[in-house]
């Protein structure tokens, strides 16, 4: 009798992993607790819900991001699949209206004919075969479950959230439209400071009130998506060499480039909700409304959705997942997205993705065959997995991930090179499946 695959959690990785087994003709169980189960982030019952902000990051093919979206396109990605038919307008990066995204790939996920959608929350260790991908925000039973039979403690950071803005509630006499350098023509709103204006910002932020953690335990953050009151702390200008840099932008008011910019990126199709950029907070909301409307243009602005922080669990991957995902010393056990150990919207999708591949490959009878690690798949997987970490964090895509090039070269060259052997070698795997 054929197995029927169990597939914890609807987010990301959990949508994929699913999507992809039920297209290789396996049926699949996908269990997600919401909405029996709410959680302080997540605001719909639908799949793959965005909740830190709409962005998959840069779509330049050179990029590691970029790279990793192609090569999750020949791999059939539903998140990928959704993701270009909902994009919105956003320069250089692949931004989409999260709501729209979200739908698409419930609707996906709902009516395919060998997926079963189940509400409920799961409180044990499924029986194999089965993807455990319940993402950062694991149930509390779930994740004790899943760190008894590891054999050692769950690690965390914590994670902030930007706010979300009508766009009617801005001064559009001062917030211009303009992309960086005109990459992407109008995409971005910007609000400009002078250095009168940015000084002023920034001594509101070091005296501003923020929500501390619950559990008392120390407020560790992920360096790639630090609120932005931790990078005030870091020196008066890490802000304007950080999400309020004002490179490649010209304030049609006076003719010149700011002191500092605010960036806003379109949020939805309507153009009605603008986030703000790198602006992830973990300020009480009466303080980031009170701060928020001292800056020029948005003396009235109205929130959508306010920023905050949640703790984000992962497992020390290393110890337990092979470049597979699968968990040692279970058959047909994986782990995915998230609490797997990779950062980000992507990484957790593709994550995700590999687990339905090498599950299916498992259940074929044929052997394992990790993604190579110059690939962009294959970097995450072997990052997760390699044993030789001193101290395990989470992590985005990027080139130091990938086996050092054979020569050196510049920047830019090096880039194409690492590119464009990973296509090689991504086109040889794919030959040999």
């Amino acid at each position: 009798m054929e197995p029927v695959i169990h597939v914890i959690g609807g987010g990301l990785a959990g949508s994929e992993a699913a999507f992809y087994l039920a297209e290789k003709g396996w049926s699949v169980r996908l269990s997600e607790m919401r909405p029996l189960v709410s959680n302080e982030v997540h605001q719909t019952d639908y799949l793959a819900e965005l909740v830190c902000s709409n962005s998959f990051r840069s779509d330049d093919p050179n990029h590691p991001v970029g790279l990793l979206k192609r090569e999750m396109e020949r791999f059939k990605s539903l998140v990928m699949a959704c993701a270009r038919a909902s994009a919105v307008p956003a320069g250089g990066a692949l931004a989409v209206d999260r709501h729209d995204f979200s739908g698409r790939v419930t609707e996906q996920v709902r009516r395919h004919p060998r997926i079963e959608l189940v509400r409920e929350e799961v409180t044990k260790l499924p029986n194999p075969p089965a993807v455990i991908a319940t993402g950062p925000l694991c149930s509390d039973s779930l994740a004790a479950i899943l760190q008894d039979k590891l054999g050692d403690e769950s690690l965390y950071f914590y994670d902030a959230i930007a706010p979300v803005i009508d766009y009617d509630s801005l001064d559009h006499s001062v917030v211009f439209t303009q992309s960086r350098y005109d990459k992407g023509g109008e995409d971005y709103l910007n609000i400009p400071l002078n250095k009168e204006e940015y000084d002023h910002f920034h001594d509101s932020l070091l005296g501003a009130e923020l929500v501390e953690s619950k559990s008392h335990e120390k407020m560790k953050f992920f360096e790639g998506c630090l609120p932005i009151e931790v990078m005030a702390t870091r020196g008066k200008d890490t802000l304007r060499f950080g999400p309020m840099k004002p490179v490649g932008l010209q304030d049609p008011r006076t003719g010149e480039t700011p002191y500092a910019v605010i960036q806003l990126r379109q949020d939805n199709y309507a153009k009605s909700l603008w986030n703000m950029v790198g602006f992830q907070t973990q300020m009480k909301w009466g303080e980031q409304k009170r701060i928020f409307r001292m800056l020029p243009g948005m003396e009235k602005a109205k929130f959508s959705r306010l920023g905050m922080i949640h703790r984000n669990t992962y497992l020390n991957s290393p110890h337990h997942l092979e470049p597979t995902f699968r968990i040692k010393g279970d058959s047909a056990l994986f782990l995915a997205g998230q609490i797997s150990g990779v950062e980000g919207y992507l990484e957790s999708a593709a994550s995700g993705l590999m687990a339905g591949i090498h599950l299916d490959r498992e259940l074929k009878g044929l052997p394992p065959l990790p993604l190579p690690p110059e690939t962009a798949l294959g970097s995450l997987a072997h990052y997760v997995s390699h044993p030789g970490h001193q101290d395990f964090q989470p992590v985005n895509v990027n080139f130091g991930l990938f086996p050092a090039l054979e020569k050196k070269m510049p920047k830019r060259q090096r880039r194409v090179a690492y590119v464009e052997r990973a296509e090689r070698v991504l086109d040889s795997y794919l030959t040999g499946i």
